[in-house]
């Protein structure tokens, strides 16, 4: 035994083994991402540092880092060497985008394969496929909660109570309502059907061939839908699609650095991705965004370390309030 430990322990030693154990724990136990954009603030913010756990949902193939080419071919055409366990709804999951597979996102998974969704304005209502007894929904969730349409039981934003970063906070460019309905009128892809649900309590939009108050998708098997928790800013399912299990990555699990690095254009303008007025007014008080005194208190505290992050794990700081 000592004389193994003593072989493994030159060889961890040498560059070899180095590069060997670093390139193992990369493809099949951790890896490091970073937050480029804001489609998860407040729960994990631009700048985020995280590592991510790779075999939370299964063993996938590994790719070369950086330069995302796959080392081995898709033995099971499921995109793992092992099969796991799905994501489960209200799973923080990394993926690869189904249009873009190079590019890691990180979202929410709100709904599984065979669950409805009706996306209104600022209101996500679900249909949970494997709850088919009402009475077990009406014991799960408030009655204000639930809404009886199309002769089933919707829930209505069922994850805002327990996760305080989803939010409905409109920062330019149209809320992603009024998104979807600008594709959708302009004949432009996206994933949701428009229809009107005479049952729901949200704005009527009359286009040229309907009037509808809500855009809707069934969630084929084994795919996951994937929101931003800043449902108003965020590309995500919703335009281009469910996320199959051939695309799931892992889980994020810890914020190892966490870097306020944006310019002041960035969070005026958006210039870049990240604009954030709640931000500059938590930065500048009561002076104007938009001014000179508001871009040089801005700088001030560019490139600083949010501590109150490092450190943390995804699984609890999700459940309080923001740390920014």
């Amino acid at each position: 035994m000592k004389k193994f430990l003593d072989v493994l322990y030159r060889f961890a030693s040498s560059w070899t083994g180095t590069i060997i154990i670093v390139l193992f724990l990369i493809f099949f136990v951790a890896q490091s991402f970073v937050i480029p954009s804001g489609s998860m603030k407040r729960t994990q913010l631009i700048g985020d540092f995280l590592f991510a756990k790779k075999f939370s949902y299964g063993i996938p193939t590994p790719h070369l880092p950086w330069l995302e080419i796959p080392l081995l071919p898709d033995f099971n055409d499921n995109g793992h060497l092992i099969e796991g366990p799905r994501p489960e709804r209200e799973d923080i999951v990394i993926f690869r985008n189904p249009n873009t597979p190079k590019i890691h996102y990180v979202k929410r998974c709100v709904a599984v394969g065979g669950d409805e969704i009706l996306f209104a304005n600022k209101k996500l209502f679900i249909h949970f496929h494997d709850k088919k007894d009402e009475a077990s929904i009406k014991a799960s969730y408030p009655k204000a909660k639930i809404v009886k349409a199309r002769g089933k039981l919707w829930v209505e934003n069922p994850y805002m109570s327990k996760y305080p970063g989803i939010q409905y906070i409109q920062e330019g460019g149209g809320n992603s309502f009024e998104q979807l309905l600008y594709y959708y009128t302009r004949n432009q892809s996206i994933d949701m059907i428009p229809i009107m649900v005479e049952e729901l309590d949200t704005p009527v939009v009359s286009t040229a061939s309907k009037i509808i108050n809500a855009f809707y998708i069934k969630v084929e098997e084994d795919n996951f839908y994937m929101i931003g928790d800043n449902r108003d800013n965020s590309n995500d399912s919703r335009f281009w699609g469910a996320v199959p299990y051939k695309l799931i990555v892992g889980k994020p699990w810890l914020i190892y650095m966490s870097l306020e690095h944006r310019s002041y254009d960035q969070v005026l303008n958006g210039n870049g991705g990240g604009r954030d007025h709640a931000g500059l007014k938590r930065v500048c008080g009561d002076v104007t965004i938009d001014s000179e005194e508001c871009q040089a208190l801005w700088k001030k505290q560019q490139y600083t370390v949010r501590w109150g992050r490092v450190g943390r794990r995804i699984e609890s700081i999700q459940y309080e309030q923001p740390i920014q």
